[in-house]
């Protein structure tokens, strides 16, 4: 089993920083990519960025590229994201997920989900 734990999650103002990380403990050798989303009340959970394991390939929705990046740490298994120049549209719960299967593709189904962790920008 994996479990995954997010933190991070604050009020910001809008045009500030923040960095989530999340922790991964378990098998993490069963989930080759890793992943962000987000998600606001009465809204789908929405695909924010992912990046693999083993070659930090990354990927990230067009609403986040150029202000997000999504980074990890294989020796102590953690992803970050981090957010630069938010703003409200940025206020979300955001999760972190892991997924088993690559071929299901970065935007595609993930198998392992974290608790989340809430971020809210202030304008």
């Amino acid at each position: 089993q994996v479990q995954l734990v997010e933190s991070g999650g604050r009020l910001v103002q809008a045009g500030g920083s923040l960095r989530l990380s999340c922790a991964a403990s378990g098998r993490t050798f069963t989930i080759p990519r890793m992943g962000w989303f987000r998600q606001t009340p009465g809204k789908e959970r929405e695909f924010v960025a992912a990046i693999t394991w083993n070659d930090s390939s990354s990927y990230y929705a067009d609403s986040v590229k150029g202000r997000f990046t999504v980074s990890r740490d294989n020796a102590k298994n953690l992803v970050y994201l981090q957010m630069n120049n938010l703003n409200s549209e940025d206020t979300a719960v955001y999760y972190c997920a892991g997924q088993t299967v690559v071929w299901m593709g970065p935007r595609g189904q993930y198998q392992v989900w974290g608790q989340g962790t809430q971020v809210t920008v202030s304008s």
